[in-house]
């Protein structure tokens, strides 16, 4: 390694890997806690999950140190491979290639047993169109320079496209993820706010637009009615909330230990593996374990403001997107899991099982710390 590497990597906030490291550790030990005993009934390795979670680990950690060691240039390659990439595959998703789960439309299928969700990717790469079309080539623009027009209406036609196809899989967890993570970097970039008040208002009227034209499946509507009712419904729709809360109620302060919740063990919890998954770190490691995942996952949002706050605008503008992506789908993941929020379908980034998220989320912590060392 050479002098100048050494000082690079010497620059870069370490609390950003490690965090993201430590949050895909517990996924790991609880994709294991969560699957072992239907797998084993079925005649299948008790870890098989927990072994494919961590290969998806690894791949995103080699996929955050390709993106760290990249210059400018290649950013800009990357960013318009990726985005292009994305939308392919939310068109494919779409075709008779599709896969459909949950009623959602949203997976290819992989040779391997393996399937790729596009939608993860898509949100990363919009961020990173974003960042580079709102800042200049020559760094001069500071944060107090308003973006240029242009750039602007590029970057709403980019992730309005985006959204459009999601909207149609429908996935409307990620939709809204998205929008997040581009009003986030619109914000900062210094947009008027009368833009900001109009692309807020652009995603609720796309919502109630979905709902009208019947884009939003039954069920997806009826998981709203039961956030409203969770009663109304409760071995129904309202079924997963139900049994999620009871896990985490029955999990005290301390949990009932890993592999010993009555309730992940059960099976009570359908897809607890994935978008359910802090339900069963909320009773097999009870309060504390919980406090510790939403404090692991809060201190890498905070590194990424600091990021952001020494960052020139490029930066600035990526670590924001970055952070608002990974804030909007922690918190709709978490919101859902304690029944404050309805149900959208969103995993929580690098716990639960998935290799797309998993390697999308530590793109996101890669760029992250790509900026923390300017």
């Amino acid at each position: 390694m050479t002098a100048l590497a050494v000082r690079a990597v010497t620059r870069i906030d370490p609390w950003l890997p490690v965090s993201a490291l430590t949050l895909s550790l517990i996924g790991v030990v609880m994709v294991y806690s969560t699957t072992w005993s239907r797998l084993v009934s079925d005649g299948d390795p008790a870890a098989y999950f927990a072994i494919r979670q961590a290969l998806f680990v690894v791949l995103g950690i080699l996929a955050a140190w390709v993106v760290y060691r990249l210059d400018r240039p290649a950013l800009i390659v990357l960013a318009a491979a990726g985005y292009a990439g994305s939308l392919l595959g939310l068109l494919a998703v779409l075709s008779p290639l599709g896969t459909t789960i949950n009623g959602t439309r949203a997976w290819l299928t992989l040779p391997g047993g393996f399937t790729l969700q596009p939608a993860e990717f898509a949100k990363v790469f919009v961020v990173l169109l974003a960042a580079l079309l709102l800042s200049d080539r020559s760094g001069v623009r500071g944060l107090d320079d308003p973006p240029e027009p242009r750039a602007v209406l590029l970057v709403l036609g980019a992730a309005g496209l985006v959204v459009a196809l999601l909207l149609l899989q429908p996935d409307l967890g990620s939709a809204l993820v998205t929008l997040a993570a581009v009003f986030g970097v619109l914000a900062v970039a210094g947009v008027r706010r009368r833009l900001l008040v109009a692309l807020v208002a652009g995603g609720a009227a796309a919502g109630v637009l979905a709902y009208v034209v019947g884009v939003l499946d039954a069920y997806q509507v009826a998981r709203f009615t039961a956030f409203l009712d969770p009663a109304g419904d409760p071995q129904g729709v309202g079924y997963n909330v139900q049994q999620a809360l009871i896990a985490i109620g029955t999990g005290g302060l301390t949990g009932q230990g890993v592999l010993a919740g009555a309730h992940t063990q059960g099976a009570f919890v359908p897809y607890q593996y994935t978008d359910f998954i802090y339900s069963a770190v909320g009773e097999e490691l009870g309060a504390l374990g919980g406090l510790l995942v939403i404090g692991v996952f809060t201190l890498l949002l905070l590194r990424g403001v600091t990021a952001a706050a020494h960052a020139d605008r490029f930066g600035a503008l990526l670590a924001t997107g970055i952070v608002c992506w990974l804030a909007a789908q922690g918190f709709e993941n978490l919101g859902m899991n304690l029944g404050l929020l309805p149900v959208t379908g969103v995993p929580l980034p690098f716990v639960s099982y998935g290799g797309s998220s998993v390697i999308a989320a530590w793109l996101g912590v890669g760029l992250l710390t790509r900026v923390s060392r300017q």
